[in-house]
């Protein structure tokens, strides 16, 4: 996970949050959730975020959203990353769904 906050930050990504996933679904361990400022960036911040789980994995992960680039989910297994334009994060609100609240959840970063 390491790896992929650094992708995320080496990218600019805004507003990083990372969420413990354990004991609240199996889907993941780990659900990051990102920002990028327009389109283009979300666009390059998902490749970066794509190119570093496949530079520590054996598997390469599930990508949806690219062909629109303002919501962004890369799936890789144990980890999700949600990369947002602004307006899309905040109506979609997450951290909220994902119980942000919660002790153990944490800004990245």
């Amino acid at each position: 996970m390491r790896t992929i906050l650094t992708s995320l930050d080496d990218s600019k990504a805004e507003d990083i949050v990372s969420i413990d996933l354990h004991g609240k679904t199996s889907l993941a361990d780990s659900m990051i959730i990102a920002t990028g400022r327009s389109n283009i960036h979300v666009g390059a911040i998902a490749d970066r975020v794509i190119k570093a789980f496949k530079a520590n994995s054996a598997t390469t992960p599930r990508v949806e959203g690219l062909q629109n680039c303002d919501w962004v989910l890369v799936d890789g297994g144990d980890v999700i990353v949600h990369i947002f334009k602004p307006e899309v994060r905040q109506f979609y609100n997450l951290e909220k769904m994902w119980g942000m609240d919660r002790p153990g959840e944490r800004r990245a970063g």
